[in-house]
Order: structure tokens, then C-alpha cells, then sequence
């Protein structure tokens, strides 16, 4: 079992809730960016009832606010980026993954600057803050979405599918050439309790993004991930991973299913479907949380 760093003791009140939820008090988070190489620090606060998720630019006058939505998607390269007016926050999708695999719907996000911290690849850092923030429920019925007919987006050989299920369920598969990566999928349903051994924060948070070894310095020439390197991200080679070991034995699907719930958590919740992807990208991702929020219906109660 992969180590959380989450004290057992203080996991008490952290399973599955009909209630929409915040945190229970304000925490901070520091780290550099993937692709700016920039140092911020991230502070989240609760947030009101039916506030949802929110960005704060701290940093720019008037501070201006850019919503977690899909409205604001703003397309990009190798990650997802929210923009409303000037302001813009990138790499949002780990720290919106964490916030909605514990159940966390409204939360205010000050950050100082354009990106959102890497941390260590993964969203088991967020976890851990969130977690120390603890959770709030807030007394009100959380919105139940359930998918009304099959969607589905495609570009090429990559898809996202969505189609109506009892609960949320995604399945992800990859395919790449080199040979320590391969073909590999995995599957995830949203676990009431997510410290359980198949919850998110086990089963999901601690999978860290990764890399190929002969793409990294056409990357940094265009001006990305000037903030990766050994210590945030895995970077495979021809010859095998050059800094193993992995934390499960498909971590690479595990972290795009990761990627997957932080870019469909612009929806505001995962919707009762069964979502299936293949090779699929951000963009991808977002066109099928696009597709998605036509065809869901809304209600309340248990899924």
C-alpha cells in the first residue's frame, strides 16, 4: 500500500456525505510550478454555500477572482489552464483532483501567481493539506448530476466516452511505445470512504505525472516545464524509468485517471456515468466535461 502521510487518527468524518461540504479551517501550500518554474504559495479558506471552487490572484490588483468552471477553460498545452478577463491560474488540475475526491465543494483558492504548484507530481501533497484543514459539512444537499444518454468525444485514436451508471466510475487506458509504459489501464469508482485502500486518496492522489526522456528538451525550448525534474515527475527512457521506483505498477494510467478527475471536477462533482478514456488529452477531457454538462440531469439524494 502506497504511505499517505495521513495520520490515521484524524481521518474521522472524511467518508461519503449528501451534504455539500468546505473546510473546516484555512491552510497553505508552497511550490514551484511545472511549467513556469515559479515559486507561489497557494492558501485555501472556506467558501459559502454554493460557492464552489474558486481562484484568487493575490497577486494582481483587485485580486481578481477566476472560477473553476468550464467556462473559464482557457486551452493550453500538458495541462489545464482557467482564465477570466486578464487574470489566469495554470495546472489547476491536481489541486482541483484532491478538493473533489474529498469531497470538498466549496473552497476559496489564493494563490500568488500564474501557476499552481507541481509538489511532488502527485495530488497526495493536496490531500495532505486538505486533510489538515479538515472538512466541514454545510447542511445543504449536495446536487446529485446523472448522465440522460451516452457522450462521447474522439481526435483520432484517443476518446472520452461517458455513459449512465448507478455511481461514478472512470476507466483509463494508455499506449505508448516504450516499452516500460506499454498498454496499461485502470479503473476507479468513488469510494465512500477515500482513505479506504481503493479510496482516492490511496488508490489515486499518490500517482505522479510523467514524461518521456527524448521530449524534455524540445519541451523546455518551447518554454514549458522549466519547473519538472527527477524529483517531480517520472521521466522515462528507451531503456526503462530513470528515476523508479513507481508507486503501483501502472501509475502512468493511475495519474491520467487523476488528471481526468481534476479536469471533469470544472463540472462542479463527478456525475453518476461510467467514463471511459483512451489516450485521451486535457483538451480532450475538457471537450467531454463540455459534452457532459448538456446531457446531465440534476436532482438530490444518495447516488
Amino acid at each position: 500500500m502506497v504511505q499517505t502521510g495521513i495520520e490515521p487518527s484524524r481521518l474521522a468524518g472524511w467518508g461519503s456525505s449528501a451534504q455539500q461540504a468546505t473546510l473546516a479551517s484555512v491552510v497553505e501550500q508552497q511550490g514551484v510550478g511545472l511549467h513556469s518554474g515559479i515559486t507561489t504559495t497557494v492558501t485555501l479558506h472556506p467558501a459559502q454555500v454554493g460557492q464552489g471552487r474558486y481562484f484568487v490572484r493575490t497577486d494582481l490588483p483587485g485580486q481578481p477572482v477566476v472560477p473553476a468552471t468550464l467556462k473559464a477553460i482557457n486551452p493550453t498545452m500538458l495541462s489545464t489552464e482557467l482564465r477570466q478577463g486578464d487574470a489566469s491560474v495554470r495546472t489547476v488540475e491536481h489541486l482541483l483532483a484532491a478538493l473533489t475526491g474529498l469531497g470538498i465543494d466549496n473552497v476559496r483558492i489564493e494563490i500568488t501567481g500564474t501557476e499552481v504548484p507541481l509538489l511532488d507530481g502527485s495530488a497526495a501533497g493536496w490531500v495532505q493539506v486538505i486533510q489538515q484543514a479538515g472538512r466541514q459539512d454545510q447542511g445543504v444537499p449536495r446536487p446529485v448530476a446523472r448522465l440522460s444518454r451516452p457522450v462521447s468525444v474522439h481526435h483520432a485514436d484517443a476518446f472520452v466516452a461517458a455513459f449512465p451508471a448507478p455511481a461514478p466510475r472512470l476507466t483509463y487506458g494508455i499506449d505508448f511505445e516504450v516499452a516500460a509504459i506499454g498498454n496499461q489501464w485502470f479503473s476507479w469508482a468513488a469510494e465512500a470512504d477515500p482513505f479506504g485502500p481503493e479510496g482516492f486518496a490511496t488508490a489515486v492522489a499518490p500517482a505522479r505525472t510523467f514524461g518521456l526522456a527524448h521530449q524534455v528538451d524540445q519541451l523546455r525550448a518551447s518554454g514549458l516545464i522549466q519547473g519538472g525534474s527527477l524529483d517531480n515527475a517520472l521521466v522515462c527512457g528507451e531503456s526503462g524509468w530513470l528515476n523508479p521506483p513507481l508507486r503501483f505498477d501502472n501509475e502512468p494510467a493511475r495519474h491520467k485517471l487523476l488528471d481526468l478527475i481534476g479536469d471533469l471536477s470544472l463540472l462542479g462533482h463527478l456525475p453518476a456515468a461510467h467514463i471511459v478514456a483512451y489516450k485521451a488529452s486535457h483538451r480532450l477531457h475538457g471537450e467531454l466535461a463540455a459534452a457532459l454538462d448538456s446531457a446531465l440531469v440534476y436532482g438530490e439524494g444518495p447516488l
